[in-house]
């Protein structure tokens, strides 16, 4: 009879398990659908990185424009730039700009364009925890990579309910190291200068040009 109770009770929670996992996955997908319809995506967030056990601990605000693959990242001084093919990484303080090609296969982060769309592969689902953020219910899905080897232990994704945005990213390393993403300002369809993803050279005369490939 313990047996059979146990046999119950072990099938209940993988139904249960399973059922959660498809919520998280519905609700991924539609955050999915809604981003990709749009044209481009103008984003203002706060960037805040802790590690308690080695006193780290850093907050800070950027921005990031997205046009499909492509995109325009302001965070700590520096600007990185994606024009589809290649990197660039302008580093006003020490006048230096790094020119590197874009593999995908070894891009192992999330970069801005793949925010919206990174957990399509690799990750398994679980509905998580939901919050009520200043009248706003934020939904968490929690994200665990397949590869055990990843440097990621996992990453929490709250998307707003009501407009199926995403809200924050919170991902937590190997190492503890918790960097959190919380977007304050999400505009869409903007418009947007035609020569915002392109590296124009001339522009920085007196930089050093690394190129790294």
């Amino acid at each position: 009879m313990k047996k059979l109770v146990f046999i119950i009770a072990a099938l209940v929670s993988i139904n249960l398990s399973a059922q959660n996992s498809q919520k998280a996955e519905k609700l991924l997908n539609e955050v999915s659908s809604k981003v990709k319809a749009y044209d481009n995506m103008v984003i203002d967030f706060k960037y805040s990185l802790e590690n308690t056990a080695e006193n780290v601990n850093q907050e800070t605000r950027g921005d990031v424009s997205i046009k499909g693959e492509k995109y325009l990242l302001n965070l700590m001084g520096t600007t990185q730039m994606f024009d589809g093919k290649k990197i660039y990484t302008i580093i006003p303080e020490d006048e230096e700009i790094n020119i590197s090609t874009y593999v995908e296969e070894n891009e192992n982060n999330i970069t801005p364009s793949k925010m919206f769309s990174f957990y399509e592969e690799g990750y398994n689902y679980e509905w998580d925890v939901a919050q009520n953020v200043k009248g706003r219910q934020i939904q968490y899905i929690k994200l665990t990579p397949k590869d055990s080897n990843a440097e990621v232990k996992n990453i929490l994704l709250g998307i707003d309910g009501q407009t199926k945005h995403i809200y924050n990213l919170i991902q937590t390393q190997d190492n503890d190291t918790k960097i959190t993403i919380t977007v304050k300002s999400f505009k869409t369809n903007q418009p947007l200068s035609q020569n915002l993803f392109t590296f124009d050279e001339d522009r920085y005369d007196s930089y050093y040009i690394n190129r790294l490939d």
